[in-house]
């Protein structure tokens, strides 16, 4: 049985193709498009997935897509008929979901010389992200949890997971949403792009409590562990929102009012200098977010009593409240899927419809490592074919087959203060860099996070950089010893290991944590045990493979992105490419230095 689970028409369009309950592939179609969150049909993943799994459109039995108009159908009558919401608004969500092809006609227009004779099986928004958590984890029983925006017309959902099955007990419905608070207090901060709430999250240590209860008064907690926002401060509840999804990245108008200007003084421009009273929102927004987030999952935990949870939604991005879950709530053991958000509901959905066919769920998810690979043959291919335009930029490229020369080689240029580009094995599913598509640097360098922007990043001086540890070494560094294989918490490191390792220690003396594994990822485990031999330091630093775009797929983008950036040195496979000296340029304009060992 082959599905096809798609997010689509949403912002991080993607597909995955489950086999026989097996994940086979899954991608995001940003990686193809080279569009950040991308939104639309995800024609070019669709067709990644299907070559991965070497078959055709013919031979997929469902198509299984993150989104279902009819859920929560009636609450929408009741809220339109109560609340009265702006024809404008009304008319323009009418017209936006007109312009929706059907499943069937979009694949069509994609494959047009394939047929499609499967069925399309539509999943309600939450449900995919509880089971793209639930399904992918190691958990027999746990109570599930879905927090963002919104999706089929509500901000969250939650019950329990057990065995084979997911019963939604809750859920917290239009207009109330954390995702929606803290994306308008992201716009608010002037950061007006799609996705920008990690720049607040880093924004946030910054700050001082100074306004926290200024910021407190926009969200009310309820008894029975629920949320509601103060409406005066919004707009996206009686307003048309001007805001665009289809065939690029996504764009929001605001969604805050008049209201919240009032209250905390003009929102910034996006080029304005930040200021503490930035910081010190950015604090408030964060203290405030995670109050209503432990207030839910601490009633639910007294709910079910189960010391379980499987996390999901947009919301589980929030790194900095993902790895305070242990010491805030009684949850003692927590998995957050590699694509937490809209991306990740193209694997729900797909387990969702391979449940509800066979009783039956997939295997755990212990990696994330389901995009494209390409062979050593084909770098090889592409390297010749740009040899003069490696030539040009005074490139010499060796080819080191000897697996622990390759490792000792790049863990010596790293340990020397080198920014190495990382290419490996197949991209990574959801949003981190995982050791395949890295850029890499030297943890004990205090400079390293300056030189990465100069170089490279060119990103806000205070976004963190990441740290890529041994699993077995993390006790030894940080103050909480949990596997988080996705990088998708945040934790302590202990204190006095801090001077040690400041490139990717934050100024709250935290870092966003990987453990890598052995088994999972054996060549990028090898080279930080070769960079472990050379310094005694058993991580390095990983941030994304890009600048200012999606992270690289294909080796021509690494490529591309080494030679316009100030990189020093690109690892394609068993390839090494680096820049000769400058006072050997002019020699090296008519010649490509190759060599194999």
């Amino acid at each position: 049985m082959n599905i096809l689970g798609l997010n689509a028409y949403h912002s991080d369009a993607a597909a995955c193709l489950v086999q026989d309950g097996k994940l086979v592939a899954a991608a995001e179609e940003e990686r193809f498009r080279r569009i950040k969150h991308w939104a639309g049909f995800p024609t070019q993943a669709i067709a990644y997935c299907l070559n991965e799994a070497g078959i055709g459109l013919g031979d997929v039995t469902h198509v299984a897509i993150n989104r279902n108009n009819r859920a929560n159908f009636a609450r929408k009558l009741v809220y339109v008929a109560t609340a009265r919401p702006s024809l404008g608004s009304i008319i323009n969500r009418v017209r936006h979901r007109a312009q929706w092809a059907s499943v069937e006609e979009e694949l069509k227009r994609a494959f047009p010389t394939e047929s499609f004779r499967g069925t399309v099986e539509h999943v309600e928004h939450h449900l995919a992200h509880l089971a793209s958590a639930f399904y992918a984890s190691p958990f027999e029983q746990a109570v599930v949890a879905s927090v963002d925006g919104f999706g089929d017309f509500a901000s969250a959902a939650w019950g329990l997971g057990r065995s084979t099955e997911i019963h939604i007990d809750g859920r917290v419905l239009f207009p109330h949403s954390l995702g929606i608070f803290y994306q308008a207090m992201t716009q608010y901060i002037g950061f007006p792009n799609y996705g920008d709430e990690y720049k607040v999250m880093g924004l946030a240590p910054y700050g001082t409590p100074a306004l926290v209860d200024k910021v407190d008064v926009i969200v009310d907690l309820h008894s029975d562990g629920t949320f509601s926002l103060n409406l005066d401060y919004f707009r996206h509840h009686r307003e048309e929102i001007a805001y665009e999804w289809s065939d690029g990245s996504p764009v929001f108008a605001a969604l805050f009012s008049d209201r919240l200007e009032e209250y905390l003084g003009p929102r910034r421009a996006p080029n304005a200098p930040l200021t503490q009273t930035h910081y010190d929102i950015a604090y408030a927004t964060q203290v405030v977010f995670e109050k209503a987030f432990f207030h839910l999952l601490n009633s639910l935990h007294a709910k079910y009593g189960i010391d379980a949870l499987a996390l999901a939604g947009g919301c589980a991005y929030n790194s900095a409240a993902n790895g305070k879950i242990v010491g805030r709530t009684p949850f003692r053991r927590v998995y957050l899927p590699a694509a937490a958000g809209d991306a990740g509901g193209a694997i729900g959905a797909a387990y969702a419809v391979w449940r509800g066919v066979n009783k039956r769920r997939g295997a755990p998810m212990d990696h994330a490592y389901w995009g494209p690979g390409y062979s050593d043959a084909s770098i090889a291919k592409l390297l010749s074919e740009q040899a003069g335009k490696l030539a040009e930029a005074s490139c010499c490229v060796t080819r080191l087959n000897d697996e622990k020369t390759l490792l000792r080689t790049v863990a010596k240029a790293i340990a020397d203060g080198c920014v190495v580009g990382w290419f490996q094995g197949r991209m990574e599913w959801g949003p981190r860099a995982l050791g395949n598509r890295s850029i890499l640097g030297d943890p004990r360098r205090a400079d390293m996070k300056q030189i990465l922007n100069e170089k490279i990043k060119r990103r806000e001086s205070f976004r963190p950089f990441a740290p890529s540890v041994l699993r077995e070494h993390v006790a030894s560094w940080f103050e909480n010893e949990s596997d988080v294989p996705f990088m998708m918490q945040i934790y302590k490191i202990q204190a006095e290991r801090r001077s040690a390792i400041p490139a990717v220690t934050h100024v709250d003396g935290t870092g966003r944590l990987q453990t890598v594994h052995r088994e999972t990822n054996p060549r990028y485990y090898a080279l930080i045990e070769e960079f472990l031999e050379l310094t005694g330091v058993p991580m390095v630093l990983n941030t994304s493979f890009n600048e200012n775009e999606p992270v690289v797929c294909r080796p021509e983008e690494a490529l591309d992105c080494f030679l316009r950036t100030r990189m020093d040195m690109l690892v394609l496979g068993n390839h090494v490419v680096t820049r000769t000296p400058s006072a050997t340029v002019a020699s090296d304009k008519a010649k490509l230095a190759v060599g194999v060992m």
